[in-house]
Formats: structure tokens, C-alpha cells, sequence
């Protein structure tokens, strides 16, 4: 399955109020190099196993995989992860027909504001809500597995 998606900057938190979920996510990598990320994932009470493909040069398109998984096993697999685990709460905010969900950075990333916005093509048009900053799309600094090894607080 083909994942289309653009990463922004968030200017300030007036998104909260609009949140319709919101889910604390912990998540390590088994591999977070560039060519394939194979990510471990617990997202409230469910876990979850993802293998990510490399980006496009834009970084908005890449082939993702992903099922999700006993939430025993998904603590299990967590403890063998890379070092750097990504600890994140996750709002989901509708705006038009699509979803922004934003994520609020803690631990070693913390002070990082982050939305993204699934599209059905590259060049799909949105609605851009006024916290919504600068884009980071192409950044692979942004993506979580860099994010990882190389905490935002080092930056």
C-alpha cells in the first residue's frame, strides 16, 4: 500500500480545542534505516508492527505495511528497539474531508509540534487550518525514525 502524505510545523496548540481523539504513542524502531524502517508501535491499548519503504524524492510518497499486533508482543518487541524511543501524544483534527493529526513531542524530542495529512494523490487539494506552519515534507529530519537518533533537543 502506497502512503501519500505532507509533515508540517505547528505555530501554536489552538488545534487542541478542535481534537476529536487524542492517544499517547510509544514507538521504537527494529531498523530505522532510510531504505526500510520496521517500526513497533503501542497506541493507546493496541499494538502495532509497521515496515516502511524509502520516499520519493519529495518525501510524500513510500510503501508502508502495516498490522497490528498482540499488545503483549508489541511490549515484548519494544525492549529489543534500537535506542531512542519516540513517546508522542497524538491529536487527530478534522478540517474539510481530511484528518491533520498532530503530534506533541516529549522525552528527548520534546518541544517538537508536528501535523501530517494523508492524501489519495501527490497533488490533492487541503484545507490549511492558520496553525498550521512551515512545510516539512521533503525534511527527513522530521521523520520519526531520525527523530530516534537524532533527537530534536540536539538540534
Amino acid at each position: 500500500m502506497l502512503e501519500i502524505e505532507r509533515k508540517f510545523l505547528v505555530n501554536n496548540l489552538d488545534f487542541i480545542t478542535l481534537a476529536t481523539t487524542k492517544n499517547r504513542i510509544v514507538q521504537g524502531y527494529l531498523n530505522s534505516t532510510p531504505e526500510r524502517t520496521v517500526r513497533v508501535r503501542i497506541k493507546g491499548n493496541k499494538g502495532f508492527l509497521t515496515i516502511k519503504g524509502i520516499s520519493n524524492e519529495a518525501g510524500t510518497t513510500r510503501m508502508e505495511w502495516e498490522k497490528e499486533i498482540d499488545i503483549q508482543d508489541a511490549e515484548q518487541l519494544l525492549s529489543l528497539c534500537e535506542k531512542g524511543i519516540i513517546d508522542k501524544i497524538r491529536h487527530e483534527i478534522p478540517i474539510g474531508k481530511h484528518t491533520y493529526e498532530v503530534d506533541i513531542f516529549f522525552g528527548e524530542n520534546e518541544g517538537l509540534v508536528m501535523a501530517e495529512i494523508e492524501l489519495q494523490s501527490e497533488d490533492e487539494a487541503f484545507e490549511k487550518p492558520s496553525w498550521l506552519g512551515q512545510e516539512i515534507t521533503s525534511d527527513k529530519r522530521y521523520y520519526n525514525a531520525y527523530l530516534s537518533n537524532n533527537p530534536y533537543k540536539n538540534w
